[in-house]
Order: structure tokens, then sequence, then C-alpha cells
């Protein structure tokens, strides 16, 4: 019969209990899904270094033949610790949630038991999933956020740069000048690659996350409806527009689609937010758990468990851990655009 202690069986070991969210499915949001643009990086501490150099290329000067060598100095280099957060959320069953088991079979009742912890864990994830798409959000704009608003590490301020200000895209201009928006991908794209100071090299891809007012002015723009009238994807002007994505002037424009409020993860309807993919500069460090069974390992994306009352042996918690930190080492080379 099923009672409190079946918990404590191997069937709710930690190791298990990560492997049976893995098999629920983890599916991070758009932004996990796109290829280069967070680097993993397990760790085995709380504490992340970035380090950053100075070593810029310089033109040389000429010098006499035969006269001493100019000579040039090592890298100027500083390292700075950032910690890792940790998010944490956790689901109770009840003893009283177990008593239609009682009377069943044991195999049979375990294997309900197993599909009930594992629909907390799915809801317990859901919320993970949607954690780790607004830290993305966050990091790719150069600001990571809390789930209440607050800051919790600014990029720029951290590391001393500067995003380039917002420009105004004047989409809502119903007689734009010919090539106008061209020219402003043009500078936005320009800015990005300068920034980046040729990390990535030609492997740079860059998006532009547009939210749903920015979008329809866009799609709406003369330079955009002529480019689709150019090409076989004309009908795709009357379909399939919503959260949809295409490329112009070099940069992957989506219609991003965050939250169903448009509050709690967004752009912001009115905005565009660009970034660079595949230069190395996004990177998502992974503290290991507080469990002794965790120390001197390197981090995991999360960490699953079953936590039994011992007390009194009422309960057992369903938990879900993890201890990232979302990085952005250039946030210079950001860029952000408003719809007017």
């Amino acid at each position: 019969m099923i009672t409190m202690d079946v918990f404590k069986s191997d069937a709710f070991h930690a190791t298990q209990m990560i492997a049976a969210v893995d098999k629920l499915g983890y599916v991070p949001g758009y932004l996990g899904s796109i290829p280069g643009l967070f680097e993993p990086v397990p760790v085995m501490t709380e504490a992340v270094y970035i380090e950053e150099r100075s070593n810029a290329p310089a033109l040389i000067q000429t010098s006499p033949r035969a006269s001493a060598v100019p000579q040039i100095g090592g890298d100027k280099r500083t390292a700075r610790p950032f910690a890792t957060v940790r998010l944490a959320q956790g689901s109770r069953i009840m003893a009283s949630e177990l008593l239609g088991l009682r009377a069943m079979g044991e195999e049979q009742a375990l294997e309900t038991l197993i599909g009930r912890v594992n629909r907390r864990q799915l809801q317990l994830m859901r919320n993970m999933d949607l954690t780790f798409e607004n830290l993305r959000l966050g990091c790719v704009q150069g600001t990571v956020l809390d789930a209440d608003g607050s800051t919790i590490y600014n990029w720029a301020t951290e590391l001393g740069q500067t995003i380039p200000a917002e420009v105004d895209f004047d989409l809502d201009n119903a007689n734009p000048a010919s090539g106008a928006l061209r020219k402003l991908v043009t500078a936005a794209k320009r800015s990005i690659l300068r920034a980046l100071k040729g990390l990535g090299g030609n492997a740079v891809r860059i998006y532009a996350l547009c939210g749903d007012n920015f979008w329809d002015d866009l799609m709406a723009h003369p330079e955009i409806v002529a480019m689709f009238a150019a090409t076989n994807e004309a009908q795709s002007l009357g379909r399939d527009v919503a959260f949809a994505s295409f490329q112009f002037a070099g940069v992957t424009f989506v219609n991003y689609r965050g939250t169903d409020d448009t509050s709690t993860v967004s752009v912001g309807t009115d905005k565009a937010k660009f970034f660079p993919a595949n230069a190395g500069i996004f990177q998502w460090a992974m503290s290991p758990g507080e469990s002794f069974e965790h120390l001197g390992q390197d981090g995991q994306m999360f960490y699953s468990m079953m936590v039994p009352d011992e007390r009194r042996n009422q309960f057992a918690d369903v938990e879900v851990y993890s201890y990232p930190l979302p990085v952005c080492t250039m946030p210079s080379a950001l860029y952000r655009a408003k719809r007017t």
C-alpha cells in the first residue's frame, strides 16, 4: 500500500527526478532556440569571473632602419567576480492526497503517484522556463531583471560600457524617403559589428525582436512591401504574419511573442531590440546545487528533488532549483529602436 514513506524510495531520488523532468520536455522559449546565442558555462563555484582585456589593434609608426624597435606592453587585464542567482520553487503533496491510492495495487498505485508528481514538476518547470526566458530577454537588452522588475545586473554599468541611445525608426511616416528604412537598419548593423571588435567574424547573425506595433508598422512599410512583392513570398503579407520572422538588410526581424498579457515578458509593443548571435558575448553560467551530493561538480541547468516531511510524515515537497547567471560581456554591441 502507498504511504508517505514511498517518497524515500529510489523512484524519487534526485537523479531520477531530473530524468523525469527531462522526459516531460524542456522548452525555454524563442531566445533559448537561437543557435549560438547563449554559451552554457558550467562552473563549480557560486562566483563567476569576467575578465576584460584592452587588446585592440593599433597602427605601427614607421621608424628608421637599425633604430630601436618600439615595444608594446602586455595586455591590461581586469577580472571581477559576479555571483550566480538562486531560483527555487516547490509544490507540496499532502498525505491526504494519497488516501485514494491506498486500496489500489502497489505497482499501479506507485505509477499513479509518479504521474501526480510529474504533473507537479511540469507546473514548476513551466514557471522555471518562463523565468529563464525572462532572464535571457533581459540579458540581450543589457539588464537582467528579477521577477519583481528589480535589477539583478546591469551589464553596461558593471562593465563600464554604453549601449547606444534608442533610435526612432519613424515607422508611422506615411511618406518615408526612399531607402530610409534600409539606412536605419544598416546603421544598426554597423554599430553592432563595430562594437564587437571582430568577435564572431563572419559567423555573426543579427536579430531584432519586435513588439507588436513596431512589427505591424514595419510590415506595412513601403520598403518591406516592395521586398516581399519582388520575391516568391509576396503572399506572406496576407497570412502567417503574426509572430513570424524575415530578413532585411542583413538582420532577422522577429515578431517576438512573450507572455500573453504582453507585459510580464515583453520587449514593449513599440520597441525593437537588436543583438548579435554567434559572437560569444552571451554566456549562461550554472553553479552547482546546495546539497552535499552536488559539491565539487559542475553546475547543471536545473535540479529537481523530493523532500519528505521527516518529523510528522504528513507531506512531501516537490522542489525545482536552478543557479544561473546570464552574462552579456559586451553590452555596447546591443542596439535599440522605437516605432516613432
